[in-house]
């Protein structure tokens, strides 16, 4: 068989960290904990030791950092979706990385958290599943509770601030925010876990999980210097509040702009948004975003959402060796969910349907890898498609949280302001 589409081994148990990159991973964790001064307050932790369920929250690659801290001295495996094994798979299974394709219901994941409880280690989770848009909660999977009563070791939250403000997922440059905060908290001890039912564990997890960044960013006046703020902002601001038009958004420097209207805005060191005409229609980020989300919402309720269809180029990454080039192909995202149609690396059409009912968020990319632009990856249990639409009148940003809406609505769920648990 071409090993290049040998299938990546989920199987494989996970292993304690190697006691020689104990050490190393320490030294490469500080100078940014350092820089950014991040200060950890524990809360209800006296006495709690491994084997325990950290749930953290996910804005930067500096989560990881703060979890190691957190942890410290102790051993954890790191539940990591399959781009981060690419070309060091070794590696990251040797400091006890444990593999995961995105929005999949793998029960092999869950063999591999109750081994990592065996051993006497930290299971860590980032359980929103992907970096925050706005440095604000995304949605959590409603088979938590389930987990946390399963595994029926300690459950605790680390909440981190300050890492979507400093490096946001739409422009990753450091912005130097300091300092950073942390909360670590013991939310069940075993004995509550058997007493609570799960959907009231999955409520206190929600409620664990609210933050916003900006607002925190806000509240302790920390200003930022950078002079290209703004740029990339408008991968989540899409959509024109002046104008109601969709797609039309632009950054540069400071500057948010409607190429349809010609309105503009600017973000201020705080981070917040003014309109250059005297009117500001939003000028906290998230409250933007969440308008979003009502537009969409209502596309959905009245059942005219669609992208359209749209063409597409297609990689592929059945294991962590390499991407596979798939070429061109299409995908439409309507109110019957994805269908993506193209050509596998045998040469052989086919057809990956996500319906809503089966999907209740889905992972997005921003420039992902300066390749080809903004892109949704859908996984199965074996492979994983990054699919990168073509032309202007799109936005991975809409689709997700469309594939949101879609779900609440199929589900009978009620929207409110913070996302519901799926």
């Amino acid at each position: 068989m071409d090993e290049s589409l040998k299938r990546f081994d989920m199987s494989i148990p996970p292993r304690h960290t190697k006691w020689y990159l104990k050490g190393l991973i320490s030294l490469l964790i500080l100078p940014d904990l350092i820089k950014h001064k991040n200060k950890l307050t524990k809360i209800g932790m006296e006495g709690i030791k491994p084997p325990y369920l950290l749930l953290c929250n996910h804005n930067a690659f500096m989560d990881f950092k703060v979890a190691t801290k957190a942890i410290s001295p102790y051993s954890a495996n790191y539940v990591v979706a399959i781009d981060g094994f690419i070309g060091r798979e070794g590696l990251l299974r040797d400091v006890g990385c444990i593999c995961k394709r995105k929005f999949t219901n793998d029960i092999t994941l869950i063999r591999q958290l109750k081994t990592t409880i065996e051993h006497g280690d930290v299971a860590i989770i980032y359980p929103e599943a992907r970096y925050s848009l706005c440095g604000t909660t995304a949605v959590l999977p409603s088979s938590l509770g389930k987990l946390c009563k399963l595994l029926g070791v300690p459950v605790v939250s680390l909440i981190c601030h300050g890492h979507h403000v400093n490096s946001p997922f739409w422009n990753l440059h450091d912005r130097g925010i300091k300092p950073t905060e942390a909360e670590m908290t013991l939310l069940y001890t075993p004995e509550q876990l058997k007493d609570t039912p799960a959907e009231e564990i999955n409520r206190r997890l929600v409620e664990a999980f609210i933050y916003d960044d900006f607002a925190w960013q806000k509240a302790r006046g920390i200003k930022t210097s950078y002079k290209k703020h703004a740029e990339g902002l408008h991968k989540v601001l899409y959509r024109c509040p002046h104008c109601n038009t969709d797609f039309s958004m632009k950054s540069s420097g400071m500057q948010l702009s409607c190429s349809a209207c010609g309105k503009t805005w600017t973000l201020s060191p705080l981070s917040e948004l003014s309109g250059d005409d005297g009117v500001t229609e939003f000028s906290h980020i998230p409250d933007w975003y969440e308008w979003e989300r009502d537009c969409v919402c209502e596309e959905v309720l009245n059942g005219t959402y669609s992208t359209g269809l749209l063409e597409v180029h297609i990689d592929t990454l059945p294991n962590a060796k390499k991407f596979l080039h798939l070429g061109q192909g299409t995908m439409i995202h309507d109110m019957d969910g994805f269908k993506v149609t193209g050509t596998d690396t045998e040469g052989k059409p086919f057809e990956l349907i996500k319906t809503p009912a089966s999907l209740y968020s889905c992972h997005i990319e921003y420039e992902y890898l300066g390749k080809f632009g903004d892109c949704v990856d859908l996984n199965t249990l074996t492979d994983t498609l990054y699919i990168y639409p073509h032309g202007e009148n799109f936005s991975v940003t809409k689709m997700a949280l469309a594939t949101e809406e879609l779900y609440n609505a199929v589900m009978g769920q009620v929207k409110n302001n913070i996302p519901g648990i799926a």
